[in-house]
């Protein structure tokens, strides 16, 4: 897991004063001396990240709206799923940005967290992508797919197939637990294989269709627009600023819901072409 560093609060130490302070001045000074620490302190907010888009969405709409409150963002970078839930429930950072609450509701069993979305962030949908076909119609009988590996995203990406009529799952599959094994027809006889999400773009070169998650999809240059398919992203899929239980109401965590909310940033980001076809959250005007 990477390294956080921390600033430490400020101390004042100010010199011996030549001469005794007397009256009101001598009672409001240590006063004022000693709240400086606390307040400096409270401006500071780590933001965790898996690589993807919403880093940049929140530098750039984000955290100009936060600055003018006083915050001082700190960006922590992740590799692996499961770490910036554990930053988060160990204090390690704030927040995180890079998750639906399927996935944080899945970590959160299976891991012993305690963390909360607080609100929903623009999120690219999962597609289907292929270097060899250049429509759906071109993929063959007995075609090679790769989906993510994790049961709550081999769902998203077995119900694009099942969408297209080339797979079918068993009824009422738990999304939480599903896998290729739930698949009761494929009659077009496609092979199924899993890997880890964040390879998917690389197995492009291997595979006649790739089943790539939003963020890793724009991580990797691949762009919305050349999905063969993109899902009809529901509202459990799209991705939360996630804190810890204990601070859902604390001053920083209504801070970055009423910056994704407000009118500043929807505008930005609908401005800005390089996010089109991104799921938007309810919250944004119609």
């Amino acid at each position: 897991m990477p390294h956080i560093r921390r600033t430490a609060p400020t101390r004042l130490a100010p010199h011996a004063p030549t001469r005794r302070l007397i009256g009101l001045g001598a009672l409001l000074l240590p006063l004022f001396l000693s709240a400086l620490p606390a307040t400096a302190a409270a401006t500071d907010l780590s933001v965790g990240f898996m690589p993807g888009p919403y880093r940049d969405a929140f530098s750039k709409g984000i955290e100009p709206l936060l600055k003018k409150q006083g915050y001082n963002i700190r960006y922590v970078e992740f590799s692996q799923g499961v770490q910036p839930n554990d930053a988060v429930e160990r204090g390690q950072i704030d927040a995180n940005i890079f998750q639906h609450t399927l996935y944080l509701e899945s970590t959160n069993k299976s891991q012993g967290f305690d963390l909360v979305p607080i609100v929903n962030v623009p999120t690219p949908p999962m597609g289907l992508y292929s270097a060899r076909h250049k429509s759906l119609a071109a993929v063959p009988n007995g075609a090679t797919v790769t989906l993510p590996a994790d049961p709550v995203n081999a769902a998203r990406a077995l119900n694009i197939l099942a969408g297209l009529g080339w797979v079918q799952l068993k009824p009422g599959v738990n999304p939480t637990s599903v896998s290729e094994r739930d698949v009761v027809a494929n009659p077009k006889q496609l092979k199924l294989v899993p890997l880890d999400a964040a390879q998917a773009p690389r197995s492009l070169a291997d595979a006649d269709l790739a089943a790539v998650q939003g963020n890793f999809a724009i991580a990797s240059g691949l762009k919305l627009t050349e999905a063969l398919k993109l899902e009809d992203m529901t509202q459990p899929y799209v991705n939360v600023v996630a804190v810890k239980r204990s601070n859902q109401n604390a001053k920083f965590a209504k801070d970055i819901v009423a910056a994704y909310q407000s009118a500043e940033f929807q505008q930005f980001f609908r401005a800005n072409p390089q996010w089109a076809g991104y799921r938007l959250p309810d919250y944004f005007s119609k």
